[in-house]
Parts: structure tokens; sequence; C-alpha cells
């Protein structure tokens, strides 16, 4: 199997993790407060990562950091993403929350331009706005049922707490682009996990419930299959290029339609369904202009190489 298959293959299974992690997530979401499913998901996924960091050898010195405050700020705005997250799952449809959450790579290009000092030309922002207006599509009945009864207030914060952790998770993704310049990726994901476990007892005040023995059962597997699926995208981004498996995420709108259709008796809106292709669209095309720019650089670095 070629690396390029294998990559594709890593990143499908990933996307699966993250999606019965999700769906886990849900289930329990009507009794277990959004703080202590980040605990349960955070903490239960150390085990599998460690195992996975000894099984590579790196068990001495792939948890070393040279960033200790790098580590902290991004398990503060990654926890937060996915405390956000998990409130969602209690208020929206899978699919419509997986639906908003698209908008991360998007925002992700305006987050980089901001902080990163990136340069975003015509083409990247008219994919930034093409997202934007997906992401509106899907959010626009819930923010006009603002007025209705509390289901429809329930929705349309669903629908902003949603759109919140996808902001969250952008500005994530920025601080792992800053990390990766000094941290080994088994750190990163390491220290991350130990972070949101910290950060999360303190939601403890806020109502923490003593789970029922299905509850654990489903968080603590959410917390093994998450660390599974963040193995599983390591591994899929070492053996190609992000810009290579990173369309192969949106394989996972399918699945939680699916899911949210047999499990939850979710049904799909017009709306949503519209939203959910502009927001894609926008996602593939940045995915593409991102891989053509890094062939740019590529060329460019070789013609400044001395030849001969």
């Amino acid at each position: 199997m070629s690396p390029v298959a294998r990559a594709i293959l890593f990143k499908l299974g990933a996307v699966t993790m993250f999606i019965v992690m999700a769906s886990l997530i849900k289930a329990a979401s009507a009794r277990v407060p959004p703080g202590e499913a980040v605990f349960f998901r955070a903490f239960f996924a150390i085990p599998v990562i460690l195992a996975w960091i000894a099984f590579q050898g790196q068990l001495r010195t792939g948890l070393k950091t040279k960033n200790p405050t790098g580590h902290f700020w991004r398990g503060l705005v990654g926890s937060t993403a996915m405390g956000l997250s998990f409130a969602a799952l209690g208020l929206l449809p899978l699919s419509e929350v997986k639906a908003i959450q698209y908008a991360q790579p998007v925002l992700v290009v305006v987050f980089a331009a901001m902080f990163l000092g990136e340069n975003v030309r015509v083409f990247r922002m008219t994919a930034v706005i093409l997202g934007l207006v997906g992401v509106l599509v899907i959010m626009w009945p819930h923010l006009t049922a603002f007025s209705g009864g509390s289901l429809d207030a329930a929705l349309a914060l669903g629908a902003v707490v949603a759109l919140a952790s996808a902001t969250f998770a952008a500005l994530a993704h920025v601080f792992v682009r800053k990390l990766v310049q000094s941290e080994q990726t088994s750190a990163i994901v390491f220290w991350f996990s130990v972070t949101a476990s910290s950060l999360s007892l303190l939601t403890i005040p806020f109502g923490w419930v003593v789970p029922t023995f299905n509850d654990a059962v489903m968080l603590i597997s959410a917390g093994l299959v998450g660390g599974v699926g963040q193995i599983f995208l390591t591994t899929s981004y070492r053996n190609a290029d992000a810009s290579v498996v990173a369309p192969f995420e949106y394989a996972s709108i399918l699945m939680a339609l699916g899911i949210g259709y047999v499990v939850f008796d979710e049904v799909p809106t017009a709306m949503m369904l519209i939203g959910i292709v502009l927001i894609v669209a926008a996602g593939v095309l940045i995915n593409w202009r991102e891989r053509r720019l890094g062939l740019e650089r590529t060329k460019g670095r070789k013609a400044m190489t001395p030849q001969g």
C-alpha cells in the first residue's frame, strides 16, 4: 500500500472514530454536563496516547517540551472548543453540529492572516465568504426563532454555541501551527489531553453528576475512541501532506447524517443540506489552494537552491 493510500485510510479511520465519539457524548449529553464530558474525553485518552508513544519507543523523549506556556494556551483554547462542542451536541442534531463546525478551516484562514501574518488573496477570501454564507444558511432558521418557544430558543443557542466551538477550534489550530515549530507531535497530543482534563475540573462547581453505569461506559468509551482517533489522525498526516488528506474530513458529514437518522431520529432540512454543500465547497477550495501554494513554495525553494 502506498503512503498516500495509507494516509487516506488512517484519515477515514480518524473521522470514523471522532463521529463515534461525538455520538457517544451526544447520547449522554442529556444527563452529563459538558465540562464533565470533557474530563472523560481527555482523561481516558491519555492511556491510549501513552501506549502509542511507548510503542514508538519515544516515552523518554516524546513528552519533553520547550514551550509549556504554549501548551497551556493551546489546551485552554482547545478544551473550550471541546466543551462548547459537547454543549452544542446536547442542543442540536449531530449532523447540524458537524456542519457548522466545518467553518473551522474557513476561520483558520482568517485567524492565520490576523495572528500569523499569512497573506490571504482574493481566491481564498472568496472561499472564506462562501463558507460563512453556508454557516449562515444553516444557522438562519434557528436565529430567527429566538422569538419562538423554549425549544426554538434552545436550537438557536445550540447554533451559536456550535459556531463558537468552531471559532475556538480554529484558534487552537493556529496555536498548534506555532507549537509544531518547536514541539514534537507526541508532546502536543499528550499535553493537550493533560491540560484539558485538568482544566475541566474547574467546572465541578457548575454541576457535575455521578454518571449512571451506561453513561460511564459511554463517556469512558468516548475518551478511548477519541484517543485512537488522535493517533489515526497523526499517522495520517505523517504519511501524506495535510492538503492531500484534509478533504476526506468531509466524509464525516455522511456518517453524521446516517447516525443521526438511525440512532437519534434526526431528519436533515433542505436549508441544512444547502448550507453543508456551501461549507464543504469552501473547505475543498481552501484545501486545494493551500496545496497549490505549498507546491509553489516548494518550486521556489528549489529554484533558489544552487544546482550542480
